[in-house]
């Protein structure tokens, strides 16, 4: 009989790994600072209770400022001039994401544009997956049918806010008030 405290190993724990295990050089950077159009997207990540979190990652997949989803390789090794369309940042000690990126076209006439983000952090199980749309064309906006689907006093959690210099803010809240709608995927486990 075994008398000292158990101690959990990796596969009892839920991290936090994401910090140092996934994330890469410039995966940050879907466009380089170079790039005459890019922006910055950026925002925090809080829990329930409205504190940020520190170990999330969070990775994202868009279509190019024409609307056309990349089919270049090179993701997870950046050459600084090819846009791949993903990306993959970890959030720092307060809990704050920074992108470089481009504005997203729509992919079809009519339809809004948006950035597809997938989110791990400490305690979740599963990721979790939701949209960052651009604020911009509120037509496009209002004929979107994930948006159509969502209640109307949640669909603003979805939509960025422009900033002055042209860059977004998107902030992810995992519960409570405000709470950032998330979405479930046929064939994929939540």
């Amino acid at each position: 009989m075994t008398t000292g405290r158990l101690v959990p190993t990796p596969g009892q724990t839920i991290g936090p790994f994401y910090g140092y295990a996934l994330p890469y050089e410039r995966g940050d950077q879907l466009a380089g600072p170079h790039h005459p159009r890019a922006v910055r997207l950026h925002g925090t990540v809080y829990d329930g209770a409205g504190d940020p979190i520190p170990d999330a990652l969070l990775e994202i997949w868009q279509a190019d400022e024409d609307g056309t989803v990349p089919r270049a390789p090179g993701s997870l090794r950046r050459d600084g001039w090819t846009f791949t369309g993903f990306g993959r940042a970890a959030v720092d000690n307060a809990g704050d994401y920074t992108f470089t990126t481009v504005n997203p076209g729509p992919t079809e006439e009519g339809a809004a544009p948006f950035i597809a983000v997938t989110l791990f952090a400490r305690g979740l199980l599963n990721r979790l997956f939701t949209r960052i749309y651009l604020p911009e064309n509120s037509v496009a906006l209002e004929s979107d049918p994930l948006l159509a689907s969502i209640p109307a006093d949640r669909r603003p959690t979805l939509i960025a806010e422009r900033e002055p210099d042209g860059g977004l803010r998107f902030d992810i809240r995992l519960q409570g008030d405000g709470e950032t709608v998330f979405l479930a995927f046929p064939g994929i486990d939540r």
